[in-house]
């Protein structure tokens, strides 16, 4: 993982990601900005461009900013995705004290 950055693009996120952006007229460049979950504490949303915040991830052209606060949320995740025929999504790996839920798109570190 790069220096300073805390989340880890598997290569079929980074591939999704740099897709919707160029769609969006943002080519390599996603934000990711945590909300407050329903099923775990935290969901993950993504919007494209760079709407303001810190770098937190790079990999294969694109780079994913979210709100410098919540870095150390993020610390030690990886953000993936799948897809198939009926569609597809992002979902978060977990790393050590973190839990997912059965959506896959939200989390909670535990204390």
């Amino acid at each position: 993982m790069p220096r300073g950055h805390s989340l880890r693009l598997t290569p079929a996120a980074a591939a999704e990601l740099c897709r919707q952006a160029a769609v969006a007229g943002t080519p390599g460049l996603m934000h990711l900005e945590l909300l407050e979950g329903a099923c775990e504490a935290w969901a993950i949303r993504l919007c494209p461009g760079h709407l303001a915040g810190t770098p937190v991830a790079r990999a294969d052209g694109i780079t994913l900013y979210s709100p410098a606060g919540q870095l150390p949320l993020l610390q030690g995740l990886q953000l993936d995705y799948r897809g198939d025929l009926s569609g597809g999504g992002f979902l978060v790996r977990p790393g050590p004290g973190v839990s997912t839920c059965a959506c896959g798109a939200a989390f909670s570190r535990q204390t």
